[in-house]
């Protein structure tokens, strides 16, 4: 199963890719592939919030599922992936323990990863 990882990045020390890239590790040891938005490379269109949300929806379009970053609520890029990956199917994965409201009924499973 391929795993795009989504969550807050802009305006966050390290762009947050220490949780992006300790994230990667998390599922990576589980046997997921995985698609890491911290790992890109800057994009050809330049380095603008557009830019990288074009690489981020072609990532995110060859995946099978998206896991939800704590914080992934208040960032705008992360509430598009979030929504993109609703009307496509796809699972929607949170970490352990996170408090992630579960009311709203989704198209696709919800799963946790476990710890």
């Amino acid at each position: 199963m391929r795993v795009y990882i989504a969550g807050p990045m802009t305006g966050l020390p390290e762009s947050n890719y220490p949780a992006f890239h300790a994230a990667a590790a998390h599922l990576r040891a589980r046997g997921f592939n995985v698609e890491n938005p911290a790992e890109n490379g800057l994009p050809a269109c330049g380095g603008t919030w557009l830019g990288w949300m074009r690489l981020a929806v072609a990532q995110l379009a060859r995946c099978d599922a998206i896991y939800l970053l704590p914080g992934w609520k208040e960032s705008r890029g992360a509430q598009v992936e979030h929504q993109l990956a609703r009307g496509l199917g796809l699972w929607v994965m949170y970490p352990p323990r996170a408090a992630q409201p579960r009311a709203e009924p989704l198209q696709a499973a919800t799963a946790e990863v476990a710890a």
